[in-house]
């Protein structure tokens, strides 16, 4: 899952929807440095990655693709399953895709002093080029893929992600509409469960 699952599976709390956004940049126990809705929203992104992860239909597309991206396969079925949620946006979301996306830009405008150095340096980059809203055009993940291969720390093949997704789109779309709905539960369930939860590190 990447930005724009996150996003949507944080349902309409702001805080939380900051939470998540933000996580993948807060390391260990910082998140104790945060109110309590946003912990819940940097748990809530741990717990969804989790399940993602261990996932069977996920691991099945991860493997897949390992031959061309190695490491980065997970990077790119992340990107792949925000494509298939952007492309089917009206099929999960009653708001349209582009006032979703520029709401939801708003709220982070209105709470940047509290991101993290690493996201207020993307931030604008993202917004800018509404990176959500075009996630639904196969252009628009290859501009995606194309920055990513700028920041990766080991070479990678991320420029022709969208070659292989391409050549296997009907499988990659089968698994993300088999996936997607199991997480949505999943999530529900652990939004009630969410203060017996135990944040791994």
């Amino acid at each position: 899952m990447n930005f724009l699952a996150h996003i949507f599976l944080s349902g309409d709390s702001e805080k939380i929807r900051i939470g998540n956004f933000i996580a993948d940049a807060i390391k260990g126990n910082q998140w104790e440095a945060y109110e309590p809705e946003i912990q819940k929203g940097i748990h809530l992104h741990r717990a969804i990655d989790s399940f993602t992860d261990a996932h069977s239909l996920v691991l099945q597309g991860i493997e897949r693709l390992y031959a061309s991206q190695g490491k980065y396969a997970s990077v790119a079925v992340d990107i792949f399953y925000d494509h298939f949620l952007a492309k089917n946006w009206q099929k999960y979301h009653l708001q349209d895709l582009l006032t979703f996306t520029q709401y939801f830009y708003k709220q982070i405008q209105a709470n940047f002093s509290l991101l993290p150095s690493k996201m207020q340096h993307m931030f604008p980059y993202m917004q800018r080029q509404n990176w959500l809203y075009h996630y639904q055009d196969i252009e628009g993940i290859a501009s995606v893929f194309e920055g990513m291969s700028k920041r990766t720390k080991f070479p990678s093949n991320l420029l022709n992600a969208t070659k292989y997704l391409r050549e296997n789109y009907t499988l990659y779309e089968q698994e993300f509409e088999e996936f997607f709905p199991q997480i949505i539960i999943f999530v529900e369930k652990w939004k009630k469960e969410w203060k017996n939860y135990s944040p791994p590190l």
